[in-house]
């Protein structure tokens, strides 16, 4: 059986470092964008959005993490979220065939290489789709 989240990648250039993981989940596109890309689902697993204009360009802001900038949004497809200090996330969702969703996660940060905890976080994600 797949693991639903496997071993994050890091490449670094210079003093830029890009985190990959590969998550793949039972749970249909919309389950999962609203996990990724809704104020409610944000909550449940990764922080409070206090600011969230789901659009190109709409602010953001979650609570612990920071403030920025909503840079991709593409609905059911792509959510890029930019926050000042933190770097760029970006959740790249592909239906699964026959059923489930394939999340392609990419955060790419400045500065110290530091653990971020995101297969801590994936963890919470999952509890929460499963419930």
């Amino acid at each position: 059986m797949t693991q639903p989240i496997e071993a994050g990648t890091t490449e670094t250039r210079g003093d830029t470092h890009t985190l990959h993981y590969l998550l793949r989940l039972p749970q249909p596109v919309e389950k999962v964008w609203a996990a990724l890309a809704t104020p409610e689902g944000l909550r449940g697993w990764l922080a409070v959005a206090e600011v969230f204009e789901p659009r190109l360009g709409g602010a953001v802001t979650l609570h612990g993490l920071g403030s920025g900038r909503i840079t991709a949004w593409d609905v059911e497809r792509v959510a890029e979220y930019t926050v000042a200090g933190r770097g760029r996330v970006r959740f790249h969702l592909e239906r699964g065939v026959p059923v489930g969703t394939t999340v392609r996660f990419t955060h790419v940060f400045e500065g110290e290489l530091r653990e971020p905890g995101w297969r801590a976080r994936f963890e919470r994600l999952l509890a929460v789709l499963e419930a």
